[in-house]
């Protein structure tokens, strides 16, 4: 059996390195019918760290969540919060869970205290036990200034401030959150994960963040790159980054047929894999800038713009997957 550390929190408890992951999946399928949302998953979150789920609208993130979260029951595998199966032992896992989801869950006419307040009672909270977990909550986001203030007053960003503290008043060890910077400024974005980085980092929270936004997804520490239900690259962003040798170059052309056989020639002369996306030939390589010039020279005329850039998480994706992040088929259930 794991053994329980103490922290200065109240009634926060890390597990040891015996206890059981915050997440593991086992194979975990689901499917509506006529599509396959997730297609045998199985990866492991890590104690204390914020474990991103990177993926078009399409890709399983959506699903996957909701499973996490304890509304849905997948359809195969198994699914673990703490040790807890999410199917089997939903009780016991939402005792282990604070969620933030997309949409607002707050009441906009009440004051931010209120709100905890209510969620508290949700979980058994009252009396003084409740009273001091409503000001820890909101110190840990820098709120509690603001306890007395009607929520519809504060900006997009200290609303998912508040929501954060909401999840939080049940000293919960692992926050999932679903794309939880939909909505706000550059600025009020930035304060949101630095408030994740402090609970990581001060208190050992786990957290895991759905996204589609390739700048959002590299703030975590590591990633699942989710493709149509499959998993397409897990690590952190700079090691899957890293697997890309050399530069990404981009050729521009005409139209998609001219992409297409331009392709074609560069792999035949230059012994490289070129792969033709829509009017773009994109292709890695060594020394990008320098290669440039030996294709415009051998092919005038066809190169109507080129760009050369270091190895981004698209370029992950597109080549695990073989297309580009955003297409027209990735649209419907996330």
């Amino acid at each position: 059996m794991a053994t329980m550390i103490e922290t200065g929190a109240p009634d926060r408890q890390i597990f040891s390195a015996g206890a059981a992951a915050p997440i593991e999946l086992i194979s975990l399928t689901h499917d509506y019918g006529s599509r396959l949302a997730l297609d045998h998953l199985s990866f492991t979150v890590q104690p204390a760290e914020i474990f991103g789920l990177l993926g078009p609208n399409g890709s399983g993130k959506t699903t996957l969540f909701r499973i996490l979260s304890t509304l849905m029951v997948p359809s195969g595998g198994t699914a673990r919060i703490q040790g807890f199966d999410a199917a089997r032992e939903p009780n016991k896992v939402r005792q282990q869970i604070g969620v933030v989801f997309q949409e607002r869950s707050l009441d906009l006419k009440l004051t931010v205290a209120e709100n905890l307040r209510h969620q508290g009672h949700l979980y058994g909270l009252s009396g003084s036990l409740l009273k001091t977990r409503i000001q820890d909550s909101l110190n840990r986001v820098a709120l509690a200034d603001r306890a007395g203030d009607l929520v519809e007053t504060l900006s997009g960003g200290m609303q998912r401030r508040v929501e954060l503290a909401k999840c939080l008043i049940h000293s919960p060890g692992l926050l999932l959150l679903d794309e939880p910077s939909t909505g706000l400024d550059p600025g009020a974005r930035r304060d949101l994960w630095q408030y994740l980085r402090l609970l990581r980092d001060e208190e050992g929270v786990t957290v895991l963040v759905t996204t589609h936004m390739m700048e959002e997804a590299e703030h975590c520490d590591r990633l699942a790159i989710l493709s149509e239900g499959k998993l397409v690259a897990l690590g952190s962003p700079f090691d899957l980054k890293s697997q890309i040798g050399g530069d990404v170059v981009l050729f521009e052309t005409a139209s998609e047929e001219t992409a297409a056989q331009l392709a074609g020639k560069i792999s035949d002369r230059f012994l490289v894999t070129a792969k033709a996306l829509g009017k773009t030939v994109r292709l890695e390589r060594e020394q990008g800038h320098r290669f440039v010039t030996e294709v415009v020279e051998a092919f005038p005329g066809v190169v109507e713009g080129v760009s050369v850039s270091k190895p981004s998480l698209e370029d992950v994706f597109i080549r695990r997957t073989g297309h580009r992040f955003w297409t027209e088929k990735t649209t419907g259930e996330n």
